[in-house]
């Protein structure tokens, strides 16, 4: 199965887990071999076979030892700066988002003349 958008969460964590079962099985290691040199429980693990949550840190934990991390670098690329934006903040460093502004609810157009 792909993973798309269109899935929902509970789809997602079930593919992902058998998917982290397919390579374990292909790597001939059992649930209690990957959980103990991924330094986690077996049970943690049984649970993300099953299509359970867990922790972030545990998936990489577990991907390392099935030789798959270098994939997390594709699930979210680094985001590029664009020259323009550089020029925009003379070299600084965006540190958060700011909102959308608020449109004026009056229906009338603004004018200079006008006090906030």
């Amino acid at each position: 199965m792909r993973i798309t958008g269109l899935l929902t969460d509970d789809a997602v964590l079930a593919e992902l887990g058998a998917r982290i079962a397919r390579r374990r099985v292909a790597m001939q290691l059992t649930q209690a071999a990957l959980a103990e040199q991924a330094g986690i429980a077996k049970r943690t693990l049984e649970r993300m076979e099953a299509g359970q949550a867990s922790q972030l840190a545990t998936l990489v934990r577990v991907l390392r030892v099935l030789d798959a991390a270098s994939g997390l670098d594709s699930l979210l690329p680094e985001s590029e700066t664009r020259p323009m934006d550089l020029l925009k903040r003379k070299g600084k460093v965006r540190k958060r988002a700011s909102g959308r502004r608020a449109a004026r609810t009056t229906g009338k157009p603004w004018r200079w003349d006008e006090t906030p």
